[in-house]
């Protein structure tokens, strides 16, 4: 695509800009279908059946009612369905009076600020209230309602403003540039009729977006909605692999997003490594609070880790920690072969029973259970540290 000047309106191609890696095969297939996103293995069909493209796998924080299949007392139907958007806007929205035939995988016309929207049903039924409950919403909140199935006419609009999400994503990049904002505009989802588009955008600090709103409603004769994201949320949207092999935690399940410090991977006894802690967002991985608390209930049974050792070989000070095999690692202060020796829970106790008298034990090696070498640590920089801290 070639850089359009926004300001001037100069149509001739400007300086090429790269902003994009090349892609595989595989990219290419899937960002051929812009309703990946939206939960739909390929583009929605004008006429036919479209449950048989909803898919779980398509789109991020997708759920599965596992209470589909499962049979329970007959109750009154509920009026109340869940329906999917772009990625991970999800909202709640009351059935049309006395119409409850609505199914999982429906494309449906529901009721907006202004104009209205098309969605896909995602959950209907008793599993409804359980995600409502995980929300912490009840069903006097649920104020919008589904107006009706989608027609052929909504459909083919539909298909028309997703088509243009990319393209109007880059041109608000450019026009971005072109005022000089420190921003990013990371992805751009239009309503179901046309009407209004959310710019989801990043910045490290404040910006005056008001001449980039005017230019682009007068560009693509849309209302324009700002809606400003963390780098968390943006790496949400954008989706990916960690390191662990598996989908990111934020674009597959997790929407609720806690501090993270440097203070977990110090209690796990993780090398500071800014590139192995930082994850795809650019900050210190969700992940880590994932054990944290185990961590921190275990190590209370252990004596403090700045507990030194008296031997009659000198002054021992503990390395590290193992919670599963419950062990303490010590080295002498002042031996040059750097030597761990792996001293149990148990032993620790005896050891700091006699110390605690003011006596010497004879040596670690008496009470050990392993031995090995030494492994250096590298050193790191504390800014680089500070930049992927919470």
């Amino acid at each position: 695509m070639e850089k359009i000047n926004f300001i001037t309106e100069n149509t001739e191609q400007e300086e090429d800009i790269h902003i994009a890696c090349d892609r595989s095969k595989e990219e290419e297939q899937i960002s051929a279908n812009p309703f990946l996103t939206r939960g739909l293995s390929q583009k929605p069909l004008t006429e036919g059946d479209n449950q048989k493209l909803f898919s779980h796998r398509c789109c991020k924080l997708s759920c599965f009612n596992w209470l589909e299949t499962v049979e329970t007392e007959k109750r009154s139907p509920f009026a109340i369905v869940e329906v999917q958007f772009k990625n991970s806007h999800k909202e709640f929205f009351n059935l049309p009076a006395g119409e409850y035939d609505f199914n999982m995988g429906d494309i449906v016309v529901v009721e907006s600020l202004t104009g209205h929207d098309i969605g896909i049903i995602t959950l209907t039924g008793e599993a409804v209230k359980l995600q409502m409950k995980n929300k912490k919403t009840t069903a006097d909140k649920v104020t919008k309602k589904i107006y009706r199935r989608a027609r052929a006419s909504d459909i083919e609009k539909w298909i028309r403003v997703v088509d243009l999400e990319k393209d109007t994503m880059m041109n608000s990049r450019y026009a971005a540039w072109d005022l000089n904002l420190n921003m990013k505009v990371n992805d751009v989802e239009y309503q179901g009729d046309g009407s209004k588009a959310i710019f989801y955008y990043s910045a490290d600090e404040r910006v005056d977006f008001r001449e980039l709103i005017k230019i682009l409603a007068d560009k693509f004769k849309i209302r324009i909605e700002m809606r400003q994201i963390g780098v968390r949320q943006e790496s949400a949207r954008l989706g990916g692999l960690g390191t662990c092999g598996r989908e990111l935690c934020c674009a597959s399940w997790l929407n609720n997003f806690q501090t993270v410090s440097t203070g977990a991977a110090r209690t796990q006894q993780l090398p500071l490594n800014p590139q192995k802690l930082a994850g795809q967002c650019g900050k210190l991985k969700c992940c880590l609070n994932y054990e944290n608390e185990t961590y921190l209930r275990e190590l209370a049974e252990f004596p403090d880790r700045n507990t030194a050792i008296y031997t009659e070989k000198g002054i021992a000070l503990c390395q590290k920690v193992d919670i599963f095999k419950k062990l303490m690692w010590y080295s002498y202060k002042d031996d040059a072969s750097h030597m761990l020796y792996a001293i149990p829970l148990a032993k620790m106790t005896e050891i700091m029973s006699i110390n605690a008298k003011k006596k010497r034990i004879a040596q670690l090696e008496d009470y050990a259970e392993i031995n090995q070498g030494k492994t250096e640590d590298t050193n790191f920089d504390l800014d680089d540290l500070k930049k992927i801290n919470d």
